[in-house]
């Protein structure tokens, strides 16, 4: 019998093929996406020394969101990451979907950060 591999081993397997060909630098950073059922996370990473410069998520007390899991919540996590990159002086990052589709939250969230002064 066929053992077929999860959507989340799929998944994780499908980002490491993206993290090889984007890889986030000091002057342009990476923007990585991970959505779980209930939230969504963002994070600004340098992968040259290895550290997250900015983050947002759905469940940063700042934002008051009761259901973390949908695309409202996600245009608000884009738009709040956006302001704090804007704050540490970052203007331009490369997109990480994550393993995603470029669709529903992590399209939201891209979007949002985009309409709020990020270039990628």
């Amino acid at each position: 019998m066929i053992k077929k591999a999860s959507r989340n081993e799929v998944r994780k397997a499908r980002h490491e093929r993206i993290k090889n060909k984007v890889k986030g630098t000091s002057t342009v950073p990476r923007l990585n996406v991970f959505r779980s059922n209930n939230n969504i996370f963002a994070q600004i990473i340098d992968d040259e020394t290895g550290t997250t410069l900015v983050s947002a998520s759905s469940i940063d007390k700042e934002l008051k969101i009761k259901n973390g899991g949908n695309t409202d919540a996600a245009i608000k996590v884009g738009e709040l990451l956006a302001k704090r990159a804007k704050e540490a002086k970052i203007v331009e990052v490369k997109f990480d979907r994550g393993g995603y589709l470029y669709h529903g939250r992590v399209k939201e969230l891209a979007e949002a950060a985009r309409q709020n002064g990020l270039k990628f």
